[in-house]
């Protein structure tokens, strides 16, 4: 929430990506909340601390966008709609939300997300991971992930230099995360379908496309595409790579500010627009399209 002051702005919902939770905005909340806008991250389903299921079928994307749906829905204000976000895998859900059109959404965020199925070094390395779930076996995948912290992926992060405090979050978040969700959602971000076109002629609500110059999971020259694709705003980041909220937080929670209050601006101009028209009445409308007086 703001520090002070009234919320007079749409509020904002923030969806993380693979193995990610709501902790990967903390950066930005203060600074997006101080413009008057109430800004929510949450966990997914099966992510961290959103209890999950045993059944892989409650992390499908149409499942996961319907959660999202529905606390959009319970956050707009009088039912004007939210402004959604969605970093990497997260991006990919939110595109189902409004595609599905069942929450009243203001405007969607691309964060480090791509048209369709993830590609490049990050798709193998998931591809091995999941190749290791599938040998454990669903009673002990989650011995297996434990495994692949231990032996892999603690290893990893305490040579890229990550302080301490923050490896053992990460261990406590992947180990608190539903392995069968983790299972899920890796095969849906290696075999999501590019649903490009259909969210682009849908044309719903104003769209941008925002990532770091060296994303190394989706290409910039594939986020670049898929903006022009939908007539979308497009933001690269200096010096970001896949996680702009992280890198430069600054830089993103302004760009965000920009944009979503231009999006309301802008459906506050429609508004208006439309009610002058139905106020002028259909013998004016008659006369402009006529270029004659009404009733002539």
């Amino acid at each position: 929430m703001p520090g002070s002051g009234v919320c007079e702005r749409r509020p904002a919902l923030l969806i993380p990506g693979y193995t990610g939770s709501k902790e990967d905005f903390l950066a930005v909340l203060q600074p997006l909340a101080v413009a008057g806008r109430r800004v929510l991250a949450i966990d997914m389903r099966g992510q961290y601390e959103t209890p999950g299921a045993a059944d892989h079928r409650h992390y499908q994307p149409d499942a996961l966008a319907a959660d999202i749906a529905g606390i959009a829905a319970a956050v707009s204000q009088h039912g004007q709609g939210v402004h959604l976000l969605g970093h990497s895998l997260g991006g990919l859900i939110t595109r189902q939300v409004v595609l599905a059109q069942t929450a009243p959404i203001t405007s969607l965020t691309f964060l480090g997300s791509g048209p369709g199925s993830l590609t490049g070094p990050r798709a193998a390395v998931l591809r091995a991971t999941l190749a290791e779930l599938d040998k454990a076996g669903p009673a002990r995948r989650g011995e297996r992930v434990s495994q692949l912290w231990e032996t892999e992926l603690g290893r990893q992060a305490i040579a890229d230099g990550v302080p301490p405090h923050i490896v053992a979050f990460l261990r406590e978040r992947l180990l608190r995360s539903s392995p069968e969700g983790l299972v899920a959602m890796g095969r849906y971000l290696l075999s999501c379908p590019d649903q490009t076109a259909a969210l682009a002629g849908l044309a719903s609500v104003p769209i941008l496309v925002l990532y770091g110059e060296n994303d190394d999971a989706w290409a910039p020259s594939a986020q670049e595409r898929m903006a022009r694709r939908l007539g979308a705003e497009r933001v690269c980041i200096p010096a970001a790579a896949h996680s702009p909220a992280i890198e430069a937080p600054e830089t993103t929670a302004g760009t965000l500010t920009s944009f979503w209050n231009a999006a309301e601006s802008s459906e506050r101009r429609r508004k208006a627009a439309a009610q002058s028209a139905a106020a002028s009445g259909p013998g004016l409308l008659a006369t402009e399209l006529s270029g004659e007086p009404a009733g002539h």
